[in-house]
């Protein structure tokens, strides 16, 4: 019986330290943007830039275990001096929500996505995509192929992989036990263990100092956050074999940059390989010896390929009009 007790009073403790900890995340690193209602939850989104500026759009999404911040600095504002960029929390991540946790796929974010640009009267757009994004930004070519009006994809996920997903994130996204250890412990080990994490997913490259606090990575660790995040990661297999027999059909111009085996978060012989042989108009750009974060590691790039892509949008957008 005091085994029980001790056990519980430990357990109420962590959860109050979560619950302080969400509260100080939340202060620190609070909503920069609108909040946008869509069917199935709300999303936040910061709108950068020129809104009479020439050509679509620029439409940026995050990976996983992130938010809009990793997007935003440093391609985003510097995309935004002389475009529109609306750059977006994704479902259940940032300080956006989803009214289902099971709402996870990239098919359902889509459809969520596509809905709040639609109330920002966008029709076209580019979309850079990052990492589980790829999978996204590929739905949505299929699914709503007249709002994409082309992709940049960075490091991209876009087939099913051998294996499965950290077994971390399979306990989480558990009933019961999942969130029983989400808003407990998760938080308080997260702290400890963040920017080791982080540091991982930029090798070989060296991580920015402050990485973790500018991006906003601390708002990850909060409950509901978690969840939802260890919900994208463990459905996600499913979701791109399903949808990866039809890219061949996406015809928007696609370009794809990725580091080479030096990225052992997404392999580019899984992913970026076999989609550029797949898909139409797609262009691989491999970069030797960059890991997992390209748009940190090569933003220059990054950038010049939407302006390529952009400035081959216009003659064709003139010639349509004529």
């Amino acid at each position: 019986m005091a085994v029980v007790i001790v056990v519980a009073a430990l357990a109420a403790l962590l959860a109050l330290i979560t619950q302080v900890g969400v509260f100080l995340s939340e202060r620190a690193h609070p909503a920069r943007g609108r909040i946008v209602e869509v069917a199935g939850g709300a999303l936040h989104i910061l709108d950068l830039g020129p809104h009479d500026a020439a050509g679509p759009p620029i439409v940026m999404l995050h990976g996983a275990s992130s938010n809009l911040e990793v997007m935003r600095r440093p391609v985003g504002e510097r995309l935004a001096r002389k475009h529109r960029v609306i750059l977006i929390d994704r479902p259940g991540h940032g300080w956006s929500t989803r009214l289902r946790l099971e709402d996870s796929t990239p098919e359902i974010q889509g459809r969520m996505i596509g809905e709040a640009l639609a109330k920002l009267g966008v029709g076209q757009a580019i979309f850079v995509v990052h990492s589980w994004a790829g999978a996204l930004g590929l739905r949505m070519a299929l699914d709503e192929p007249q709002t994409v009006a082309g992709l940049v994809m960075l490091a991209p996920v876009a087939y099913p992989w051998p294996g499965g997903v950290g077994r971390y994130n399979k306990i989480i996204a558990t009933p019961v036990i999942g969130p029983l250890l989400a808003y407990t412990i998760t938080l308080p080990l997260g702290h400890l263990l963040a920017e080791r994490g982080a540091r991982v997913v930029f090798l070989p490259q060296t991580m920015p100092d402050d990485f973790v606090r500018d991006t906003a990575t601390p708002l990850l660790l909060r409950p509901r956050e978690f969840i939802a995040n260890a919900r994208d990661f463990v459905t996600l297999k499913a979701a791109v074999a399903e949808q990866a027999p039809r890219y061949a059909e996406i015809t928007a111009p696609i370009t794809i940059i990725t580091g080479d085996e030096s990225d052992k978060t997404v392999s580019t012989c899984i992913h970026s390989r076999p989609l550029a042989a797949v898909a139409p108009n797609a262009k691989l750009i491999v970069l030797p010896g960059v890991g997992h974060m390209v748009q940190q590691a090569a933003p220059d790039l990054a950038i010049a390929e939407v302006e390529a892509m952009m400035g081959a949008m216009t003659p064709r957008a003139a010639a349509a009009a004529d």
